[in-house]
C-alpha cells in the first residue's frame, strides 16, 4: 500500500510540473497521466473506419470497393499502410505542433490513439521490427529529434515489436514535400533513403510515419527496404489524407 502511495504521489507531482496536453487543442491534464484527448476535441478527429482503402488506408465511400483511385492507378511495392484518422484541420493542425514546435509529448498519446484502433492489424502483419522513418541529419539538427522515431517508438512499447533505428537513413537532403505535385515527390525522393544497418533475421517489417498523403515517402522507404533484403513491408501512419474525391 505505501509503495502504491509512493508511485501515485510520483504520478501526480511529475503531472503537476508536466501536465500531459491535450492532442488537439493543446490543453492541459492536470493529475491526469491517462487522458490524451479532451472529450470535445476528439469530436473534431475523424477516425478511420471501415470501409477504407487495402493499399493506402484511405477512407472509402464505396463499401464495395476495396481500392482508391489512387491506388487502384498506381503500383504500390509496400503490402498496405494503416492509419489511425483523416488528414483534417483538426489533425493538421495537432501534428504541426508536434513536429515543429516540440511537443514531443505528443507521441505517447498518438501511439495510444493507433493502438486502440489498429491493434489488431499492427499484430496480424507479424512484423519483426518498427522502422522509422528517417529524417536528413540537418533537419535533425534543427528540429532535434525524428517525429517519427518517437511515435515508432511508443508503438514498440505497446506492441512488443523490436524499434529499429539503425536500418534506414536519409542521406540526401530533400525539399520540403507538402507543396509538391505527387509526380514531383516521387522524383524529390530519389535517393534520399538508404540502408546502412544489417538486415539479418528481418523479414517483415513496418515503417511508421506522421502522414500518408501520396505515399511517395513509404514507397521510396520500401524499394530501398526490398532491394536489401526484406521480404515485405506494411506502413503504420497517424494520419492519411481524406475521402477520395
Amino acid at each position: 500500500m505505501e509503495k502504491m502511495n509512493k508511485r501515485t504521489f510520483r504520478s501526480f507531482f511529475l503531472q503537476c510540473i508536466y501536465p500531459r496536453r491535450c492532442v488537439v487543442c493543446d490543453g492541459v491534464f492536470y493529475c491526469s497521466d491517462r487522458e490524451s484527448i479532451h472529450p470535445d476535441c476528439r469530436k473534431k478527429l475523424v477516425p478511420v473506419i471501415q470501409p477504407f482503402c487495402f493499399g493506402c488506408g484511405k477512407a472509402l465511400s464505396d463499401e464495395q470497393a476495396e481500392y482508391c483511385s489512387d491506388c487502384r492507378r498506381r503500383k504500390r511495392s509496400f503490402r498496405r499502410n494503416i492509419a489511425a484518422f483523416g488528414y483534417n484541420e483538426a489533425a493538421r493542425e495537432s501534428v504541426a505542433r508536434f513536429k515543429y514546435r516540440g511537443r514531443q509529448s505528443y507521441a505517447r498519446a498518438y501511439a495510444e490513439e493507433i493502438w486502440a484502433l489498429r491493434k489488431e492489424e499492427i499484430l496480424s502483419f507479424r512484423a519483426d521490427a518498427l522502422i522509422p522513418v528517417p529524417v536528413h541529419r540537418a533537419r535533425l539538427l534543427k528540429r532535434g529529434y525524428n517525429q517519427a522515431e518517437l511515435l515508432a517508438e511508443e508503438l514498440s512499447k505497446l506492441s512488443g515489436i523490436p524499434l529499429r533505428r539503425d536500418v534506414l537513413f536519409r542521406p540526401k537532403k530533400t525539399a520540403a514535400q507538402k507543396a509538391l505535385s505527387p509526380e514531383a515527390r516521387v522524383r524529390n525522393l530519389s535517393g534520399a533513403f538508404s540502408v546502412k544497418g544489417s538486415v539479418k533475421g528481418l523479414k517483415t517489417v513496418i515503417l511508421v510515419d506522421d502522414i500518408f498523403t501520396t505515399g511517395a515517402t513509404l514507397e521510396a522507404c520500401t524499394r530501398v527496404l526490398l532491394s536489401a533484403g526484406i521480404r515485405t513491408v506494411y506502413g503504420v501512419t497517424l494520419c492519411v489524407v481524406m475521402n477520395e474525391e
